[in-house]
């Protein structure tokens, strides 16, 4: 008998290539049939469901839908998790430009992860909470994206991550919440 287990640093891997290339066929191996969703948006400049059921909803949610109106989606976890966990916290980073527009949307928050035990060892439940999401100019697109891709993807230190943020005064939220971390 094998133990086809993934680690829950596989698993949220695996999440950020679903969701930041836009690949819904891989939401399949990281989420439960039955797994759940909770999003907590304590910001006015994006919206989501709050709450939603099943690995094909969550694909639509998390996937489908937001690969409609972003691209250039650079996210990172901001703690990295050991490798046997029955959950896991942690917080997040994301930038990116919306398709239409090219307004830039740096974000920031928390992901609360629990696993299965048992087979299929994928996600049970994921809360995510939206601390802020800053909506920038399009000209603030190259020095964003400048910032992002010199960080290490997918996993990074806040005090990282603050240090080069772009000096953009609407950024002083997402640097407040970061220097907290």
């Amino acid at each position: 008998m094998t133990d086809d287990r993934q680690s829950p640093e596989q698993l949220l891997r695996a999440y950020f290539h679903a969701k930041d290339e836009n690949r819904p066929h891989r939401m399949r191996g990281v989420f439960a049939a039955d797994a759940s969703l909770e999003m907590t948006v304590r910001s006015g400049t994006i919206a989501f469901p709050p709450a939603t059921t099943g690995v094909d909803a969550i694909t639509d949610v998390l996937v489908r839908n937001f690969g409609r109106t972003y691209e250039n989606v650079y996210s990172f976890y901001l703690q990295r998790p050991a490798a046997d966990l029955r959950a896991f916290s942690c917080d997040w980073l994301v930038g990116m430009s919306e398709k239409s527009g090219g307004a830039v949307r740096v974000g920031c928050g928390r992901y609360d992860w629990t696993f299965r035990q048992s087979p299929p060892f994928l996600v049970a439940g994921l809360v995510v909470t939206i601390e802020s999401m800053p909506v920038l100019p399009p000209d603030a697109l190259g020095p964003v994206m400048d910032w992002l891709t010199a960080l290490p993807y997918p996993w990074c230190h806040a005090a990282r991550a603050v240090e080069a943020i772009p000096a953009i005064p609407a950024l002083k939220p997402v640097v407040e919440y970061l220097g907290q971390r």
